[in-house]
C-alpha cells in the first residue's frame, strides 16, 4: 500500500502554518509542524520528510541551518519561504540545494503546484534509495515517466527509438526494455559509430566463408544472434546510409541474407535504436534516412540530460559510492561541499562523467570524506527560467540590483506594488531607479545615435514591461 507523502513546516506563524497545513492534508499529506530550529532539528532527528517548508526567520535562528540536517540529496526536498525578502536573502537561496524560493503570502496555486510535485516524487521514487530498476537509477518524476514508459511499451512488439545525449543511459534503458518484455531470445547490443564501415555489414547480417578476404569461417550476425530477443543499435545515425537502406529492407520482410549467401533466413527480431543527436538534425544532416526513422520510431522516446534531473545527482552519486564501499570495504561518503559542487555542475558528460568523477574521488580520497573536483573550464550556470536568475561571480551590485528589479518586475507582470512588496522596498524606489534607468538609457542613445532622443528604446533586460511612466496594472 502507497504510504500517504509527508511534509514538516517549520514557521513560528500559526495562522500560516495553519493554512499550509489543510491544504497539505486536503492533498492527502501527513503533516508534521516545528516553531523553531530546535523543534525543527528534534523532528528531523525522530522521522524523515517527502517536504520540508522552512520559514527563514525563526525564534532562535535562521531557517537555513536546517539545510545543514536534511538529506537534501535524498528522499528530503526544501522549500525556504520568507515574509521580509532580501537581495542578499534571494541571492544565498539560489546557492543552495532547494527546489524553490517563496515569498509569502504564497499563492494557493503555487503551493498546490509545489505539494503536488512533491508527491509525485514520492509516488514514483520506486526504487527506494540505493537501489536501481533494471539497473536505471534516479527517483525524479522526469525519470519516473521514463519508467512508466518502459513498463508501457515492453509488453508490445513496437520499434522504440531512443533520443538522449552521451553518458544518459540510452543502453540501460533499452536493455529494461528488453527485460521487461515477453521475449525468451538475449539482449544484443551493437554500437553503430565503433565498429569499422566495411566491417558493419558483416556484424549485423553475417557472412559466409570465404565471401571475402579473411573469411575463413561461417560468421552469425547479431541480427541471428538475438534471435527471439532484442537488438540495440546504438549511435544508430553514425551507420552509413547504403547500409541504413539493407537494414530497412530487413525490418520491413524480417528477412536478412548473410554477406555471400544465397538464400534468405527469417528473424525474429526487436530492434531497439538509439542516437546522441535529435533525429530532425540527423535527418536534415544526411546521416538518418527519413523513412528509416519511421519505421524504427513506433514509440519514440526522449531521455533527460542529468542537468534537467538535478534530484537525480546526488542519489545517483551516493550510489556509485556505495558500490565502490561494497567494493573495497571501506565506508567513504560525500562531504557537504562535494555534495553542493555537484549540484551547481553542468554534466556535459552526464550520468558517464558522474561516475569518473565520484570514483576519482575515492581513488584520492585520503579519509572518510570525498570531495569530487569538477572541470571549471566547462562548468557553466544553469539557465535562467522566469522565476530564476542567475550572476556570475564579480557582478557589480549595481548590475544585480538592476536585473533583479527588472526579472521580478516581468515576473509580477509589471506590477510595482507587487514588486516593491517582495523586494522589501518601497514603490517610490521602484519609479526612482526606472527614472535613473531610463535617462542613462537615453544618455546611450544619443551618444550613439542609434535611437532618437525620448525614444523608449529596447529594454535593458529584454522584458519590455518597464518604464518610469508606466501605470501600475
Amino acid at each position: 500500500m502507497t504510504r500517504n507523502p509527508v511534509i514538516l513546516i517549520v514557521d513560528d506563524d500559526v495562522g500560516f502554518v495553519r493554512a499550509a497545513a489543510d491544504v497539505a492534508r486536503a492533498l492527502s499529506f501527513d503533516v508534521v509542524v516545528a516553531g523553531s530550529v530546535s523543534e525543527a532539528l528534534a523532528r528531523l532527528r525522530a522521522a524523515a520528510f517527502d517536504l520540508a517548508l522552512i520559514d527563514l526567520s525563526l525564534p532562535d535562528g535562521s531557517g537555513l541551518e536546517l539545510l545543514e540536517h536534511i538529506d537534501l540529496g535524498g528522499r528530503t526536498q526544501a522549500i525556504l519561504v520568507t515574509g521580509h525578502p532580501t537581495v542578499e536573502s534571494a541571492l544565498k537561496a539560489m546557492r543552495l540545494p532547494i527546489i524553490d524560493y517563496v515569498v509569502k503570502p504564497i499563492q494557493l496555486a503555487r503551493f498546490r503546484q509545489m505539494l503536488d510535485t512533491a508527491r509525485l516524487q514520492q509516488r514514483l521514487s520506486d526504487p527506494a534509495p540505493g537501489e536501481t530498476w533494471h539497473g536505471i537509477a534516479g527517483r525524479s518524476p522526469a525519470m519516473a515517466i521514463v519508467r512508466q514508459q518502459v513498463a508501457r511499451v515492453a509488453p508490445t512488439e513496437a520499434s522504440v527509438f531512443i533520443e538522449g545525449e552521451s553518458g544518459v543511459g540510452k543502453e540501460l534503458v533499452a536493455a529494461a526494455i528488453h527485460a521487461e518484455s515477453a521475449r525468451t531470445g538475449p539482449f544484443v547490443a551493437l554500437n553503430c559509430g565503433a565498429v569499422p564501415e566495411d566491417l558493419l555489414t558483416s556484424q549485423l547480417f553475417g557472412h559466409e566463408r570465404g565471401s571475402f578476404t579473411g573469411a575463413n569461417a561461417r560468421h552469425i550476425g547479431l541480427f541471428e544472434q538475438a534471435q527471439g530477443g532484442t537488438l540495440f543499435l546504438d549511435e544508430l545515425s553514425e551507420m552509413p546510409l547504403h547500409l541504413q537502406v539493407h537494414l530497412l529492407r530487413a525490418l520491413e520482410t524480417r528477412r536478412i541474407r548473410r554477406v555471400g549467401g544465397s538464400e534468405d533466413i527469417p528473424v525474429d527480431v526487436r530492434i531497439v535504436s538509439a542516437t546522441n543527436r535529435p533525429h530532425v538534425d540527423a535527418i536534415a544532416s544526411g546521416h538518418l534516412r527519413e523513412d528509416l526513422y519511421y519505421r524504427l520510431a513506433e514509440f519514440p522516446m526522449a531521455l533527460p540530460p542529468l542537468r534537467d534531473r538535478a534530484g537525480d545527482i546526488l542519489p545517483i552519486a551516493n550510489l556509485f559510492l556505495q558500490r565502490l564501499n561494497e567494493r573495497y570495504q571501506t565506508r567513504r561518503v560525500l562531504s557537504r561541499e562535494g555534495a553542493m559542487r555537484l549540484q551547481q555542475y553542468r554534466w556535459p558528460g552526464n550520468i558517464r562523467e558522474l561516475k569518473n568523477l565520484i570514483q576519482r574521488a575515492y581513488i584520492l580520497a585520503e579519509g572518510e570524506l570525498i570531495t569530487p573536483t569538477l572541470p571549471v573550464e566547462v562548468s557553466k550556470p544553469p539557465a535562467e527560467t522566469a522565476s530564476t536568475i542567475t550572476f556570475i561571480v564579480g557582478t557589480p551590485m549595481e548590475e544585480v540590483e538592476r536585473r533583479m528589479l527588472f526579472k521580478t518586475l516581468a515576473y509580477y507582470d509589471n506590477n510595482k506594488a507587487r514588486t516593491a512588496q517582495v523586494l522589501g522596498i518601497t514603490t517610490k524606489t521602484i519609479y526612482n531607479r526606472l527614472s535613473s534607468y531610463q535617462s542613462l538609457k537615453r544618455e546611450a542613445a544619443d551618444a550613439t545615435d542609434e535611437h532618437p532622443a525620448g525614444s523608449s528604446g529596447p529594454d535593458p533586460d529584454g522584458t519590455g514591461t518597464a518604464s518610469a511612466t508606466d501605470p501600475d496594472p
